[in-house]
């Protein structure tokens, strides 16, 4: 059996007409265009409070809302693959649009990225710049928040993948919510990494910045080893980590770094 790794997107998003190009539109599009209405439905002031963020950051994400719904709709070819799209530490370190055709391949069956508007998001699928993170309290369709309006979805479409036996969780904990509590007996595990260092009183601390760094990397090492089998994810070893068998266990595996 393979697996399939889950990731957190970023804040950040840019459009792009580099490689990797886009070859496919996200499995629950309908789902992310009744929210994009929602969210543009509650005006200005009222997404702010959902955003939580500054008046800039609210004014610039404002004005990609007002055209949202429309944007993502639009010819696949018009937009930017997902995982040259999301910009920060983590996709930095990933670094897809430097990857050749083969590494490239192994992302797209291997890697999902978890987005609180698209549900769930393959790394070459067409996507444009939004803004909303997965804790968002953003009521629609009955559903309290994202969580509840997501609900098992984004579980049961990573189970349904064919040949996927586990679910290599490199998400951030706002993100793994949204899968880890759906997993059910039967159906593909779910294994957490973990990235950091050890503390003085012995216990493991994860350095948010660094963190992220570690996570793509981890990505892209795996992608660049064509790794298949599960057990082979513990030969990471960049950045100074290691795999510390003795802190890990069958649901968590645990990479320490100095």
């Amino acid at each position: 059996m393979s697996f399939v790794m889950i990731v957190s997107p970023a804040k950040k998003m840019v459009e792009s007409d580099d490689e990797p190009r886009p070859s496919s539109a996200p499995q629950f599009l309908e789902e992310a265009h009744e929210l994009a209405l929602e969210l543009r439905s509650l005006g200005r002031e009222e997404a702010q409070r959902v955003w939580q963020c500054s008046d800039k950051l609210a004014d610039e994400n404002w004005t990609r809302t007002l055209t949202l719904p429309e944007d993502m709709l639009a010819e696949t070819s018009t937009l930017t693959a997902a995982a040259a799209s999301y910009s920060g530490i983590q996709y930095t370190h990933l670094a897809a649009p430097v990857m050749d055709s083969v590494q490239l391949s192994w992302l797209s069956f291997h890697l999902r990225i978890v987005s609180g508007l698209y549900g769930l998001v393959r790394p070459l699928d067409g996507v444009t710049p939004y803004r909303l993170e997965m804790q968002a309290k953003l009521p629609v369709g009955g559903a309290r928040n994202l969580y509840e309006f997501w609900d098992s979805r984004i579980y049961d479409a990573l189970a349904t993948m064919p040949g996927v036996g586990t679910i290599v969780n490199v998400a951030s904990k706002e993100y793994s919510k949204a899968v880890e509590p759906f997993a059910i007996p039967g159906g593909p595990r779910v294994l957490t990494c973990v990235f950091g260092t050890l503390r003085a009183d012995g216990k493991v601390r994860q350095p948010s910045t660094e963190a992220k760094a570690a996570r793509g990397s981890f990505v892209r090492w795996a992608a660049e080893h064509q790794v298949e089998e599960v057990a082979d994810l513990r030969g990471f070893a960049e950045r100074g980590y290691r795999f510390d068998e003795g802190r890990s266990s069958k649901d968590q595996w645990v990479f320490l770094r100095g």
